[in-house]
């Protein structure tokens, strides 16, 4: 017996594999108030274009992160996580950002052994008045984790 085509796409059982065409990456920046949070608002009231894909949540400083922030994102479907804080020296609480840089070296080497690529997180240092450089970060940004596809690594995580 053979099976013609239009047999086969109307078979209950079969699930078609889903495809990536219409794939929005979801994208989550913690940004520290004091600079890059004011740079977001520079890049809006400059009109500076960046994606709606990538979701801000204002954090008091960098430092504040706690790496189960990031885990917890691509928990909850996050495609992306990106930090973005004072310059190093910059920091309006003297040496926050220094603590986020070696709690994130940490972070890449864990996510890395999880099996998360590392280009899906990033650390980015971004002042107040960088409202340009907040836009074209974020375009970069997206543009990266969409040519990467959807995270599907931490999925059924529940350690976290």
């Amino acid at each position: 017996m053979q099976i013609n085509e239009k047999d086969k796409s109307n078979r209950p059982n079969e699930n078609p594999v889903p495809s990536d065409e219409n794939f929005t990456p979801l994208i989550v920046a913690f940004c520290c108030n004091w600079c890059s949070y004011a740079g977001a608002d520079l890049a809006g009231s400059g009109r500076l274009s960046y994606p709606a894909e990538v979701k801000i949540i204002r954090v008091p400083c960098s430092c504040r992160v706690n790496p189960t922030f990031i885990l917890r994102a691509f928990q909850k479907g996050a495609d992306g996580v990106i930090l973005a804080g004072c310059h190093p020296g910059d920091c309006h609480y003297s040496t926050g950002n220094y603590f986020t840089r070696r709690r994130m070296t940490l972070l890449f080497s864990m996510l890395d052994y999880m099996g998360i690529e590392k280009e899906r997180t990033r650390v980015e240092w971004i002042s107040a008045a960088e409202g340009a450089k907040f836009a074209s970060t974020m375009n970069e940004f997206a543009e990266k984790i969409n040519s990467l596809g959807k995270c599907r690594r931490l999925g059924d995580l529940r350690c976290v």
